[in-house]
């Protein structure tokens, strides 16, 4: 291996192993590390000092207090916002004590359990709300004070003002959006840090002018950012910026698609915005909300953070998976998954399920041992009435209770005509038993019936009815003539017949046809889409139910195919075939729509290269756009590496700017193939030790994942498809070369290069391997 080694110091310890980097970059990174780490400091010293600013432990790097007045100062704030917090905390207590009072009294009529539930879901709200339950204090020009928390908590009095400001309500909007140019009414901003029950620190940010910063609590924006990753996504309630802010409460009338480059908080921004929307639209937890994620590793990474914002009518899931009871069974071709993508699938699926509907014809019916024959101009009116506006199922179902009508009025004419056949010699019989009925009913009878004069009266035909719908025989023919389908069973027969697909998908090539009648039984992901489609298009089979209320709603709907939801938010929404745009429509017809991505990361099979291209299909130009243009994680040592991989991928995008350094420029080292697995399991030692507490992640080619992992298993090991939307302290890509060889490799190598928020290292591959 050739290498150089970068002072240590530069990490930012002393006592952390040297840095290794090629000859070749010796030139261009020590001095711009050494430079960036200096200028980290000094911004964050510079912003944890302005106004009044420090944590309990003094000021940045161990240094002492700038003055004696300063460290007064802070102590005074730190003191000022324990005492608050004692009392938020000591009201929180109590409100949690008196809902455990409400709730333990049984419910006895629906108002009282539509009570129950909404007193659960704000009892649930306060027990979550034990970390971080304040985080912010918004000072106004007018001399008010607001705190600004993870919950809203009033004061004892129903008049009284409250005590703690909710963090989605419009009171609260001021802390994330106020600006020195547009203070909005306030003075002054602080962001309060806690531990517990423990105030540690505080960051006041004066709105009048005197102290200019390009972010929003930069200082406590840094600090969290500097952190140790966990392997999981936490809140960011407390460091949310404007733009984000503005995307999170913006109205949910359509589709909003969100364009964010890595580290801009494109899952912060979704999730928060679920939160926000459950907030202001408490309608919608009765529906539920669903969340669609690339991976189910993505869906354990982010699994904590609604929860943690007290929501619980959630429902995560991948494409994949929403299908209850389908599992994918096999990979594919990214030809295939292209060609099963593409939206043409939904008119074809249409059109072959109409298909199968029965054609109008004459019905000859028995029934009491006599037949009655349903002309066909009859089933025609009613099987046009019946389709109308429904799936293949409801419809027969519409259908077999016209056809009960239908018989049996055709049995009540039938018995009419027969009577009205009857010699005339029977009218004096009737017309003497009609009188000696008379004459032994009370005066002013009216009793009509089969039994007075041989017609059926209106109860006796709905009795009828129900006797007909009972009917096993009559059962049998509908089912015969009009039968129960399967989703699975017909798109297998779709698939496997290059003549249907030819017939209904004519726009596919000959080629295409044959590949697609060509696959194993077993289902890929790109069929999920179709089977999805097919059972929309066939319907339940079953009785409508209510849909419950409360802390079920999510158990329901992830269990029910044709849930419909309040609200869908569909992250790395890039990667969707226009197929699964249509999976995310069905479920919420309403279209509020939240899909955050980066075209740019777009790693699918599909070849869109702008949001337009990805959504027109399904969407047309009925959605809104938006975007994220400031990168908080990744530093701008390894974002100034992302341009020339833009260029290649053929991105028509601006990068986002990258607002902050790590100090660490990213390194190389050169191996052999023979050298890759032992430099790999060195070089996550190493970066382990560097980042002791924190997270490490290696991507690679798909070709090197199995080599990689017979060494490394302590680390994820993942391909760059798999890290989208991860993240970790540092990161260990592997054979950079390789991910740029493969499909779309340009956009994966983005995603690689971009999933670190301190210190990114390569592998590079060479044939020979200098040796120091």
């Amino acid at each position: 291996m050739r290498y150089l080694s970068l002072p240590a110091e530069f990490l930012g310890d002393e006592e952390k192993p040297a840095l290794c980097l090629p000859p070749e970059y010796a030139a261009a990174y020590p001095v711009r590390a050494e430079h960036q780490y200096k200028d980290l400091r000094m911004r964050r010293n510079s912003a944890l000092s302005n106004g009044t600013t420090g944590n309990s432990e003094g000021a940045p790097n161990g240094a002492g207090p700038t003055s004696t007045a300063e460290d007064v100062a802070r102590r005074s704030a730190i003191a000022e916002e324990q005492a608050f917090l004692d009392v938020a905390t000591a009201r929180r207590d109590t409100l949690t004590e008196h809902l455990e009072a409400e709730l333990s009294s049984e419910a006895v009529d629906a108002l009282e359990r539509a009570r129950q539930r909404m007193l659960r879901r704000q009892y649930e709200e306060l027990q979550r709300a034990r970390e971080g339950l304040v985080f912010g204090r918004l000072d106004g020009l007018d001399g008010t004070v607001r705190h600004i928390g993870r919950v809203g908590l009033r004061n004892a009095g129903e008049d009284s003002e409250p005590l703690l400001v909710d963090w989605r309500a419009p009171a609260a909007r001021p802390f994330y959006t106020a600006t020195a140019v547009d203070p909005q009414g306030q003075a002054r901003r602080r962001h309060i840090r806690t531990s517990g029950s423990a105030v540690v620190g505080v960051d006041d940010e004066p709105l009048d002018g005197t102290m200019t910063a390009e972010l929003v609590g930069e200082g406590a924006l840094l600090a969290a950012l500097d952190q140790r990753r966990t392997g999981r996504m936490s809140t960011a309630i407390s460091t949310l910026q404007r733009e984000q802010d503005d995307i999170i409460r913006a109205e949910a009338t359509g589709p909003l698609i969100v364009q964010g480059g890595p580290g801009t908080g494109k899952t912060v921004v979704a999730l928060h915005r679920v939160a926000y929307l459950l907030f202001a639209h408490p309608t919608m937890a009765d529906q539920g909300v669903l969340v669609l994620g690339p991976s189910p590793r993505f869906l354990q990474y982010i699994a904590q953070v609604l929860p943690a914002l007290g929501e619980t009518a959630v429902v995560s899931a991948t494409c994949d998976t929403l299908l209850p009871g389908i599992r994918v069974g096999r990979d594919e071709s990214r030809t295939l998954a292209e060609i099963k993508g593409r939206a043409l699938w939904q008119p074809a699926l249409e059109n072959y399920v109409t298909s199968l509907l029965p054609r109008p014809r004459e019905l000859k019916l028995r029934w009491a041992g006599d037949f009655y024959v349903i002309p066909a101009a009859t089933v025609a009116q009613a099987l046009a009435s019946a389709v109308q506006g429904r799936p293949y199922h409801r419809a027969r179902k519409a259908f077999a209770e016209q056809l009960h009508h239908i018989l049996a009025d055709a049995v009540a004419e039938q018995r009419e005509a027969l009577m009205n056949e009857m010699e005339e010699g029977f009218e004096d019989i009737l017309a003497r038993v009609d009188r000696d009925m008379q004459h032994d009913h009370h005066p002013g009878s009216t009793s009509t019936g089969s039994d007075i004069d041989g017609l059926l009266s209106e109860e006796e035909i709905a009795d009828l009815r129900d006797q007909i719908a009972e009917n096993a025989t009559i059962a049998r023919f509908i089912e015969t003539w009009w039968p129960t389908l399967d989703a699975e069973t017909l798109l297998r027969d779709l698939l496997t017949n290059p003549a249907l697909v030819a017939r209904f998908a004519p726009q596919l090539s000959s080629e295409e046809i044959t590949a697609v009648s060509a696959e194993p039984p077993l289902w890929a992901s790109s069929d999920i889409p179709l089977l999805d489609a097919l059972a929309d298009l066939l319907g339940e089979d079953h009785v409508d139910t209510p849909q419950p209320q409360g802390g079920f709603v999510a158990d329901h709907a992830r269990r029910q195919r044709d849930w419909v939801y309040g609200h869908v938010v569909v992250d790395e929404a890039q990667e969707l075939s226009e197929m699964q745009w249509h999976m995310v429509l069905r479920r919420c017809p309403s279209r509020s729509i939240t899909a955050v991505g980066d075209i740019d990361q777009a790693e699918a099979a599909h070849r869109h290269t702008s949001w337009a291209e990805a959504v027109q299909a399904v969407l047309g130009d009925r959605w809104t756009a938006a975007e994220l243009t400031i990168c908080y994680r990744t530093p701008r040592e390894v974002m100034g590496l992302t341009e020339p991989v833009l260029t290649k991928a053929g991105s028509r995008n601006t990068p986002p700017r990258a607002v902050r350094s790590s100090g660490i420029a990213p390194w190389t080292l050169m191996v052999t193939p023979a050298e890759l697995a032992g430099a790999a399991a060195q070089a996550v030692r190493q970066l382990q030790q560097r980042w002791h507490g924190g997270t490490v992640g290696v991507i690679a080619p798909a070709g090197r994942i199995a080599e990689l992992l017979d060494v490394l298993d302590d680390v994820p090991v993942l391909t760059a498809t798999q890290s989208k939307g991860l993240e970790w302290d540092a990161t260990l890509l592997v054979d950079p070369h390789g991910i740029a060889a493969e499909p779309r490799g340009w956009n994966g190598l983005y995603v690689a290069l971009t999933r670190c928020t301190q210190e990114l290292g390569q592998l590079l591959l060479t044939q020979q391997a200098s040796h120091p």
